[in-house]
């Protein structure tokens, strides 16, 4: 429950919480640290704000305002974590109810700028043993909720309210609405009617770090679901903000099916069942994308991310054009959506969006 103390503390400007963050960091540590100056990392998706206080450093100070970010939930879902053997920041301090963390400082080596195509293969590989170890937590409802239809389709109809209508200035008819109701129907299903396991949410380059020891640590996990199997693995392999070519994409995928078959994660599956619930999931997650990050810079003010909303067009055409039940759904976003989407800033070819993106080498399609 949020009090009124948090609610106030959680609604001071951002100056002033970053002052009672460092009298916070100040009394966690030693007198020899001091004084302590907080330098800015930056922020995420969320809320979160990020800050070294030595250089080089241990720890992380976190600012997590409590309005908006739930720390109780991420010190539950970093303790699961961390007893299943992966590697998560350590915690060395928490004030819950103000939303400040001191956190491992576990280096700037993230996965999305480590990654090349020489090396792909072996980091990929390592993603998929972390991905599986995170599928062996068990259910706890009391830690994990569940990613119900509820969830799910408002999840879906942030496409509507804020990629179709917000940012592309569109406004849905009724028949525009029962089209878009079918579909989301047809994506619950797929979600529901697949094994259900820990899902990350957000598993993907950016939330992979690179450790010294060149094993993987993971963050951002706060969001933690108990949803579709393939939810993380298509995060991780099509990642909105790096693309690797379709075959390469798909070798991966069946390398997971038969790891996670031999764990007994998912049943016996046929190649063919596997890759639909992997492209269904996608799609699901690729339109509520595109609705999330023109809600990040419309009401967050979180500019950067509409440089990706082509990538995201991208994967969610060429998945939705691979199955005939879709195929009104394709007609109409090309006809509809894709002309408004052109004349907007940030439009680049979608066709050719991601090509060139691990690292200086090219991971597109050749």
């Amino acid at each position: 429950m949020t009090t009124d103390h948090t609610r106030a503390s959680s609604s001071l400007p951002a100056d002033t919480r970053k002052l009672a963050l460092t009298d916070w960091v100040t009394q966690q540590t030693p007198a020899a640290e001091h004084p302590v100056k907080l330098v800015s990392l930056g922020s995420d998706a969320g809320f979160r704000r990020y800050f070294r206080y030595q250089t080089p450093s241990q720890w992380l100070a976190v600012d997590a305002p409590p309005a908006t970010e739930d720390t109780p939930q991420f010190l539950a879902i970093a303790r699961l974590i961390e007893q299943h053997g992966v590697r998560s920041p350590r915690i060395a301090a928490a004030d819950a109810s103000n939303g400040f963390l001191l956190v491992e400082d576990m280096g700037d080596r993230l996965f999305f700028r480590d990654v090349t195509v020489g090396n792909a293969d072996g980091l990929y590989q390592r993603a998929l043993s972390t991905l599986l170890q995170l599928q062996r937590i068990q259910d706890d409802a009391a830690i994990i909720p569940g990613y119900d239809r509820a969830l799910l389709r408002r999840e879906l109809e942030i496409f509507s309210e804020w990629f179709a209508n917000k940012l592309l200035g569109h406004t849905l008819d009724n028949a525009e609405k029962n089209l878009l109701t079918e579909l989301f129907t047809q994506l619950e299903n797929n979600a529901l009617a697949q094994p259900q396991t820990f899902v990350h949410r957000d598993f993907h380059s950016r939330n992979l770090l690179v450790l010294d020891d060149n094993s993987l640590g993971v963050i951002d996990f706060q969001g933690a679901l108990w949803g579709a199997v393939t939810y993380d693995l298509v995060s991780l392999l099509r990642d909105c903000y790096l693309r690797w070519p379709a075959e390469k994409v798909k070798r991966w995928a069946l390398d997971y099916r038969n790891q996670a078959i031999n764990a007994q994660i998912i049943p016996d599956v046929s190649e063919t069942e596997f890759l639909r619930w992997f492209d269904w999931i996608g799609l699901q997650r690729h339109i509520k994308v595109l609705g999330i990050f023109a809600r990040l810079k419309l009401r967050d003010g979180k500019n950067g991310y509409l440089n990706d909303l082509p990538l995201v067009i991208r994967y969610t055409l060429e998945v939705a054009e691979q199955y005939p039940e879709l195929a009104a759904f394709v007609t109409w976003f090309r006809q509809t959506l894709l002309p408004l989407a052109q004349q907007q800033s940030w439009y680049r070819d979608y066709q050719l969006a991601g090509n060139q993106s691990a690292g200086n080498q090219t991971a597109g399609d050749q």
